[in-house]
């Protein structure tokens, strides 16, 4: 198309209006629903209302015993972190009110809280229960709306993975809030990315890149790797395909946030493309019926996602439940050499 004398400064005069903006307008045409139908499109079901949370967890405002938290017996699996084998996790007290102040800082700073969640759809993990574990955390969405940070971190979530984008085009709208808000509590956060398997995997990393920001005390981001059977993208890629853009999808992060991305994954796509692969990757693994060892045999984890219906005080709604393979004290360490 060309253009007139006249058309063409009016036309620049446009461009440059827009390249000098503050940006918040394109960011919010880019932030738009995509036309990907990726995890973020499809509203969660079963979702329980505020009353039946309260009833389910109705010791809210009752302190706990000051006391450590030992294992009840031993957990499958060693931690990724070395550790003494005759050494039991150890829980620092719970707080017994929110503090006055976030508790930011470096991780020496930050007390680990006792979990007091419950569960809408309970699992008898048995002798490997996560119970065992002592440091526990969330991961959330839009789905989760507005969350009362500092009651969900009293209520023992002393990490938390924020959703941040899907495929190519996709921004959570909740995303920019939850990761002020939960810095601002003082949680220990990361941001996600759900992986669509119909776009450019470089495509999807600079997206994420442009959306999370880099920060000082982050967690290692995510790329979130399954089978999505409400996707509008239907073909499922060969092995080798989709280790392929995966690691061009994790190198570019690493590259930019000078961190190895964390791979979280479900048992069905773990079988068909994982298993054995990445051995020098961390793993966030989902298993809510059984321990990892079982589910995932021989395949080492830092974070065990073992409850999709979890309840909590600061949350209307379910919640993803998880938590960290090992001790305080290793969990201090992990943090200390994998932020940022």
């Amino acid at each position: 198309m060309r253009f007139s004398g006249v058309s063409a400064v009016v036309f620049s005069c446009v461009v440059l209006a827009a390249c000098t903006s503050t940006g918040s307008g394109v960011d919010e045409i880019l932030a738009k629903p995509s036309l990907e139908t990726t995890s973020s499109i499809v509203k969660p079901e079963d979702i329980v209302p505020p009353a039946a949370i309260g009833a389910a967890a109705s010791d809210e405002g009752q302190p706990e015993e000051l006391t450590a938290l030992a294992p009840s017996a031993p957990v499958p699996d060693m931690p990724v972190i070395a550790a003494p084998e005759t050494r039991k996790p150890s829980v620092e007290p719970a707080a017994l009110v929110v503090p006055a102040k976030p508790l930011v800082g470096t991780f020496e700073e930050r007390r680990v809280y006792r979990h007091r969640f419950r569960d809408a759809k309970p699992i008898n993990f048995g002798r490997a229960s996560p119970k065992a574990l002592a440091v526990h955390g969330v991961d959330v969405s839009r789905w989760q709306g507005e969350i009362d940070w500092e009651k969900l971190r009293a209520q023992g979530a002393n990490f938390v993975y924020i959703k941040a984008t899907d495929g190519g085009d996709h921004l959570d709208p909740m995303f920019r809030t939850n990761w002020r808000r939960a810095g601002e509590a003082g949680l220990h956060r990361g941001a996600y990315h759900f992986f669509y398997w119909c776009r450019v995997a470089s495509e999807q990393a600079d997206w994420f890149i442009r959306n999370v920001p880099k920060v000082k005390g982050a967690l290692p981001p995510v790329i979130d790797v399954e089978w999505n059977h409400e996707s509008s993208c239907k073909q499922r890629l060969s092995r080798k395909r989709v280790l392929e853009k995966m690691q061009v999808f994790m190198d570019k992060l690493e590259r930019h946030y000078g961190q190895r991305p964390i791979i979280y994954t479900a048992p069905d796509f773990y079988r068909d493309n994982l298993r054995g692969e990445f051995q020098d990757y961390h793993f966030w693994l989902r298993s809510v019926a059984a321990h990892p060892s079982k589910v995932y045999p021989g395949r080492k984890w830092v974070f065990w996602q073992y409850s999709g219906s979890g309840l909590s005080h600061g949350v209307d709604g379910r919640i993803d439940l998880n938590a960290f393979h090992g001790s305080v004290d290793e969990w201090h360490r992990w943090v200390a050499t994998s932020t940022r």
